[in-house]
């Protein structure tokens, strides 16, 4: 990293793993060959997802790492812009609204803002989507998800988010771009997608800085 925003040193932006096709047709997890464009994953064929695909700008590694925890924990708000660059190249060509994965109440209030909401407001500029933070709430604080398992991190957050007044006619029909800074196990997004979908939306797409691409790094 650099001390400039939106620029990376040689080293680091060597070290960035950008995503792309051949990916699985359901979840876009990165596939290492082409497999055809219909090709699911071996989880997906198994328990398809409840959103319409996972698009990552760079596999979750120690630069990606440290550009989230810059936004998160550091003030740094430029990191928001510098993560909506990167994602901008994924944005579906349908989208019709950007909805940010919603942060509990009580994070808000210690952290001073949700930096999903600055992510999608500054891919919102970049690509002239809207972008609504008050569509979906978070009803419910929940836990840590790492070590829980599978059942344990669906546990954690069903009944987490709910949709707010008016949400419904905002969604209908629409192909909404969930928005996160890190994808992780997917049970926020999957509890999200659900929601959404619920209160009408067409499609359900989930939009991301980084993307954990090991299985070990859940537990």
């Amino acid at each position: 990293m650099t001390a400039a925003d939106h620029r990376f040193c040689a080293s680091c932006w060597g070290a960035l793993r950008f995503l792309g096709p051949p990916w699985c047709a359901a979840c876009q997890l990165p596939f290492a060959f082409d497999r055809g464009e219909d090709a699911l994953c071996g989880e997906c064929l198994a328990d398809p997802p409840p959103h319409d695909g996972v698009r990552a700008a760079v596999a979750y590694g120690e630069v990606a790492r440290e550009v989230a925890l810059k936004l998160k924990y550091s003030g740094r708000l430029a990191c928001a812009q510098t993560m909506a660059r990167a994602m901008e190249r994924l944005m579906p060509e349908d989208a019709g609204l950007l909805v940010p994965v919603p942060l509990h109440r009580w994070r808000i209030w210690s952290r001073g803002f949700n930096q999903a909401a600055l992510i999608a407001a500054a891919l919102s500029r970049a690509c002239g989507v809207p972008s609504d933070a008050g569509v979906l709430r978070r009803v419910k604080a929940t836990p840590v998800l790492r070590g829980l398992g599978a059942r344990g991190r669906a546990r954690a957050v069903a009944g987490a988010f709910a949709l707010t007044d008016g949400a419904r006619a905002k969604l209908a029909g629409k192909t909404v771009v969930l928005v996160d800074d890190v994808h992780t196990s997917g049970a926020t997004a999957a509890a999200c997608a659900r929601v959404l979908k619920r209160g009408g939306a067409a499609k359900v797409i989930l939009l991301c800085w980084a993307r954990v691409l090991e299985a070990e790094a859940l537990d």
